[in-house]
């Protein structure tokens, strides 16, 4: 009989009478606070008690870390619309990368934003008592975006959101599947597959995508519920590098169409909403500011600005110079 069992990647000796909710006390995990798999498979909350553990059997423990509107809001016809729900904020934010917890709280707080994006790991079996992103970043006042940062295979993507919606019961999650780990470019046919899968199971995907309006559309049309092209390359903060094709793609959706990815400060946010973006996400752009929590102003300022910009429309561009002062009566 194999006394060892693997949680988190880590051999442990396995007593030959243990559950998965012993399991969990024994390591000090609050398990309202995490989701497990055993052996691939998700074990529900309910069952952690009933659920035994057998010798060679491999655990994964994991959590939400960081990952990934006021009255004073623009006075915006339509509200932001994703999946059915409202929202004020069209600013959506990472939680990854700030010093701290504390310093990821202001800066979401000083942003307006009501929708959060955040990673699942491996909870910390060695030091159980490290605070955690929910500690600090209320799941009950933000929408929780689970979201698959570092997955490069449509099978590792769907694991990832499995497990997430086990963890935190959100069906709304942000689907990426990277090609290569220098560009991190979305691999899009393996996008497309783990997006028909995750839709299959009744996820609600927000996807993010290459900056192709055929490709959106196809992702749109086997119902993601918002698309979400790169403006360029994740933290690169070159800004929008295809104003065109993000055009067309607005043009052509009936879904919201997010920016996510390449936003560098708030100017490339305004530009991205005076296109007709329905929204745009970031996470660098605030959180590698020298303030991070002043960036995060400037950005929930900058996507009002950008989108009430849109909704008066522009003056049309000319050749030629067209005083703004009348020639009649000149002197």
């Amino acid at each position: 009989m194999d006394n060892h069992i693997i949680v988190n990647g880590e051999e442990r000796a396995f007593s030959g009478d243990e559950s998965v909710e012993s399991l969990l006390a024994a390591l000090g995990i609050d398990a309202r606070k995490v989701a497990v798999e055993l052996n691939l498979e998700i074990v529900p909350r309910s069952s952690y008690l009933d659920t035994r553990l057998n010798g060679g059997d491999r655990l994964e423990i994991v959590h939400f870390i960081g990952g990934g509107a006021d009255d004073l809001a623009v006075a915006d016809p339509e509200p932001l619309e994703v999946a059915g729900v409202s929202y004020r904020s069209r600013l959506l934010v990472g939680t990854g990368k700030y010093k701290d917890f504390e310093e990821t709280a202001r800066a979401i707080e000083a942003s307006g934003a009501e929708i959060v994006t955040v990673a699942v790991r491996r909870v910390n079996i060695t030091d159980p008592s490290q605070p955690m992103l929910v500690d600090f970043v209320d799941p009950k006042r933000y929408t929780y975006l689970p979201n698959t940062a570092g997955c490069y295979t449509a099978d590792e993507a769907v694991r990832t959101l499995r497990l997430a919606r086990e963890a935190g019961g959100w069906d709304l999650v942000k689907l990426e599947v990277l090609g290569d780990q220098k560009t991190l470019y979305p691999d899009m046919p393996a996008t497309v597959a783990a997006a028909d899968t995750l839709i299959k199971e009744g996820f609600k995907v927000m996807v993010y995508c290459t900056d192709d309006p055929i490709q959106a559309k196809r992702l749109e049309d086997i119902g993601c519920v918002a698309i979400m092209p790169l403006a360029a390359p994740i933290g690169s903060g070159l800004g929008i590098q295809n104003p065109v094709t993000i055009r067309i793609i607005v043009e052509n959706a009936s879904v919201p169409v997010l920016v996510d990815a390449g936003v560098g400060t708030a100017s490339d946010a305004a530009i991205a909403m005076e296109l007709g973006c329905d929204g745009v996400l970031m996470n660098t752009a605030i959180a590698e500011a020298g303030d991070p929590i002043a960036m995060a102003r400037a950005m929930k300022l900058a996507i009002e600005a950008g989108r009430l910009a849109y909704l008066a429309r522009r003056m049309p561009k000319k050749l030629y110079a067209d005083p703004s002062s009348p020639l009649a009566g000149l002197i």
